[in-house]
């Protein structure tokens, strides 16, 4: 490629950072042993599982033995609210919200389908906010579940995962939080913060460790039945052999988003606001989605009216390899707008136009002057084309 590339979809994914590459790497050549053996060659492997999930515990502020290696966050979503249908008798509801992940949101309606479930979901409003007194009302005592995001992976809104849990346990029901586009941008601490947090799902390439490799938390003692079954590993809770590089990747990676999570919080968040400030400056009818005061500091979710967020993306990689994304990778193909801002009433007019520019701590200042003189032109070049831009 001769162009640098300038990426801006770090809610997509990340870039692996070399320090985690450099702590998979003997795993992938050297000490490639078996971590269940019991000869010395599997030593290592072993003991890199064993230090990867001591890493990732103190990120969360857990320990080790509640730690489930998964394969992604989606696998981590799924156990959990298979596993409540099943241990919780009795209870036949779950309750979570209308902007969720599609890996929460297929799996609640597959249950429905075949396990005889009945979902209760949470409005938002305008900015993608929920109403607790709605969660109050709709949590009783047939709820086996809550499961609500820690993050929204669209508008970067954070949600009350404290007040919920409390709500949850209250009634008895288990609490659940997908905090996979939180973990490496806020801080979480499930031993001294979140302490009714029963089950939280994260997924190592959101946060500069490869793709394929999650992480389910289960607080000690919550109720949990493993859908997949097999071996003895992760003591029983996931059975198959273990991704021991991808392990250790991930447990060096939460390693350095603890040693970066202050600067995600200042330097990352002013060149996000910078990004803002600018774009809602030179370009007339952008408005920003979600809640401006509790949200991702790497995260804008921006609508600009009368165009299509599509064209936008593929202008912004001819003219200068910018990548973005118009909402979640997970849906992208889809010809629907997006869940999220329909739940939220967005008019049809911006819609269809909206794009999510993501952040790392990787993103420079540059990079950011470059976004701010290129979008500002296609924006209004895409509205001299378009039928809608001329209407008023």
């Amino acid at each position: 490629m001769s162009e640098p590339l300038i990426y801006l979809d770090n809610n997509a994914t990340t870039r692996v950072a070399e320090e985690v590459f450099d702590a998979m790497a003997p795993f992938l050549r050297e000490e490639y042993a078996n971590p269940s053996s019991v000869y010395p060659f599997a030593g290592p492997a072993a003991a890199a599982i064993a230090k990867g999930r001591e890493q990732v515990a103190t990120l969360l502020g857990a320990k080790p033995e509640e730690i489930i290696f998964t394969s992604c966050g989606s696998e981590s979503d799924n156990a959990v609210l298979r596993s409540a249908v099943k241990t919780q008798v009795g209870r036949r509801r779950i309750l979570t919200t209308c902007v969720e992940h599609p890996a929460i949101l297929n799996t609640c309606r597959d249950l429905t389908q075949y396990a005889g479930v009945h979902v209760d979901y949470l409005s938002v409003d305008s900015q993608g906010r929920i109403d607790l007194d709605e969660a109050k009302a709709l949590i009783n005592e047939d709820t086996a579940i809550v499961s609500v995001m820690f993050a929204n992976n669209e508008i970067g809104n954070i949600y009350p995962i404290r007040e919920l849990s409390r709500l949850a346990h209250a009634k008895g029901a288990l609490f659940h939080t997908d905090a996979v586009q939180a973990i490496g941008k806020v801080p979480v601490d499930l031993q001294n913060d979140l302490t009714d947090v029963d089950f939280l799902s994260l997924s190592g390439h959101k946060f500069h460790a490869p793709k394929g490799i999650g992480v389910l938390y289960r607080r000690t003692f919550a109720p949990f039945a493993t859908y997949l079954t097999g071996g003895h590993q992760e003591k029983m809770q996931r059975a198959g052999t273990e991704n021991v590089a991808s392990i250790a990747g991930i447990g060096k990676a939460a390693e350095l988003a603890l040693l970066h999570i202050e600067e995600e919080n200042t330097r990352v968040k002013a060149l996000r606001d910078k990004l803002q400030a600018g774009l809602v400056a030179t370009c007339p009818d952008a408005i920003v989605n979600g809640d401006q005061e509790h949200r991702l500091p790497n995260t804008l979710n921006i609508c600009f009216k009368y165009i299509e967020g599509e064209s936008i993306l593929l202008r912004l990689w001819d003219r200068a390899h910018i990548c973005a994304s118009s909402g979640s990778a997970c849906t992208t193909g889809s010809l629907e707008p997006s869940h999220v801002l329909r739940a939220m009433g967005l008019d049809y007019k911006a819609l269809h136009g909206t794009v999510r520019l993501s952040l790392s701590r990787y993103t420079t200042e540059a990079e950011i002057d470059t976004a701010l003189e290129v979008l500002p032109p296609i924006i209004r070049n895409l509205r001299e084309l378009s039928p809608f831009g001329r209407e008023e």
